[in-house]
């Protein structure tokens, strides 16, 4: 039986666990994850389809951790576990950063419509923290301008903003506390091209800044190459390989790798 542990606390002692490990901000080890058919199976259990296959890896402070897979292969399971929207797991998920948060790939459908932006971006703020309503509104108008908005943005509805604008005001919702682990799904999948690359220089520039992790999930491996200083490519729930982005790139060993760089017009070098 594998020991399931979910800390969201600061909770690793030097001296116990090493050096190393007050570097790593995320570790997670053996990772299963399965969701029930509602049928019974041998001995009376319920049967299940296993969605994640023990998937093992860790994000140091700082680093923009790659993460790559086609739809279905699992990364929004893990994506949900990592953030403790899955009760039922095996394994070890270890977080050393607090408040770790989300930004999800669709900026229509992730923002309440009946809410302004400034609305919006303070409710963390009100939910999680003892600020006045005027330290609140200095935030917000501050976060506003880190991403790139005006602060009149704060008086508009989703609606009466463009994709690329709703996908800055979904970066911003996520800085809110300041978190040192931010989980991007397929961020920029959504949007049109020209987009796509303001925004990945906003995550690129933001990250630097405030000295992020970013677990930065995408099927497109050419947006991943650009953000990523390692990667680890996903197939059918496990990890089939993993490592520094120009090793998995230019030197891939699993056949599947080969194949998504094929696919992506991205060749080994000597090739």
């Amino acid at each position: 039986m594998r020991k399931t542990i979910f800390y969201w606390e600061k909770i690793y002692d030097k001296a116990q666990m090493g050096a190393k490990m007050m570097e790593e901000i995320l570790v997670v080890k053996d990772l299963h994850v399965s969701y029930s058919d509602g049928r019974a199976g041998f001995w009376g259990r319920e049967k299940g389809m296993e969605v994640l296959k023990g998937i093992s890896f860790s994000i140091e402070e700082g680093e923009v951790f790659g993460l790559v897979g086609e739809s279905g292969c699992g990364k929004t399971t893990l994506s949900k576990a990592l953030l403790g929207l899955l009760k039922k797991y095996e394994g070890t998920i270890c977080h050393r950063a607090e408040h770790p948060q989300m930004v999800f790939q669709d900026p229509y459908s992730s923002l309440n419509p009946a809410k302004k932006v400034g609305w919006i971006l303070e409710e963390p703020l009100r939910l999680n923290t003892k600020l006045s309503k005027a330290q609140r509104r200095e935030k917000v108008l501050a976060i506003l301008s880190r991403v790139g908005l005006e602060e009149k943005m704060a008086e508009r509805y989703p609606k009466q903003l463009s994709g690329g604008q709703r996908q800055r005001v979904c970066i911003a919702q996520s800085l809110m506390l300041e978190p040192k682990l931010l989980i991007a799904d397929e961020p920029v999948s959504a949007l049109d091209v020209t987009i796509q690359a303001q925004i990945i220089d906003l995550l690129r520039t933001i990250q630097k800044e405030m000295g992020l992790a970013i677990l930065f999930i995408s099927h497109d491996m050419r947006v991943v190459y650009q953000m990523s200083q390692r990667v680890m490519i996903m197939k059918e729930g496990r990890i089939v390989e993993s490592g520094d982005v120009d090793r998995v790139y230019f030197h891939p060993e699993h056949p599947y790798t080969k194949m998504l760089l094929e696919a992506a017009d991205i060749r080994e070098e000597g090739d």
